[in-house]
């Protein structure tokens, strides 16, 4: 049974911090201490899925760790089939999916496992692996409650990547005003200099950046800080 008192506080505190900025790997670690402790278990992890590899990205502690480790390594386990079939993946008991993931059963022994697709727009990028200190029996409501868990996980890795793509964005419009400023004074410069119009002294600074291989902006800096003539 899961609790729903810490499960509605753990929403509400992350939809404050969502639209903030936040370090990724904090808050994924922080989830998953939450799906933990709302779903009352041993642990939980993150895998992410890159080029089509799952790679571990947090988990709650040490014997979670190794569950992701071990399912990085060999490409096998709740996760990976997880990520796989954009299903959930519910095991009640480890022990008898020795078959199935000889590797990671041997790992896991004792335990129930569940892994949750972590998904955008019918696009799987990751999973969220939760385990269970004995064999359980993952009702509907834990699978649930973990699904809503996975998604905000989800939520989180998107907005980052947004978050760094307007970065990104803004870092080049930056750059690219910093660069028309200061072109634009070499321009003027240059055209005092020799006497000729702005669009002349646009074409003397263009034709001195082809001729020595550099950037226009690099030939605008140097007019302007170093008094280059063209």
């Amino acid at each position: 049974m899961y609790d729903q008192s810490l499960f509605l506080r753990t929403l509400s505190r992350f939809a404050v911090v969502l639209p903030a900025r936040y370090d990724l790997e904090d808050v994924l670690e922080e989830l998953t201490k939450s799906a933990t402790t709302v779903l009352g278990l041993r642990g939980s992890g993150v895998t992410m899925a890159e080029k089509g590899r799952l790679h571990y990205v947090t988990a709650v502690n040490h014997s979670s760790g190794e569950l992701e480790r071990i399912q990085e390594e060999m490409q096998a386990g709740p996760c990976r089939d997880a990520y796989d079939t954009g299903e959930v993946v519910r095991v009640t008991d480890v022990r008898q999916e020795s078959t199935r993931w000889p590797g990671f059963s041997d790992t896991a022994i004792r335990v129930g496992v569940a892994g949750i697709p972590m998904r955008l727009a019918g696009e799987t990028i990751g999973a969220l692996n939760i385990d269970s200190a004995e064999p359980r029996e993952w009702s509907d409501e834990d699978i649930a409650v973990a699904v809503v868990l996975a998604d905000v996980a989800t939520s989180y890795v998107i907005n980052a990547s947004k978050l760094r793509q307007q970065e990104q964005l803004s870092e080049q419009l930056q750059g690219a005003l910093e660069s028309r400023v200061v072109i634009e004074q070499a321009k003027g410069i240059t055209a005092q200099q020799n006497s000729v119009s702005i669009d002349q002294a646009y074409q003397r600074m263009r034709g001195h950046a082809r001729s020595s291989n550099t950037s226009l902006r690099v030939v605008a800096e140097a007019i302007v800080a170093v008094g280059l003539q063209v």
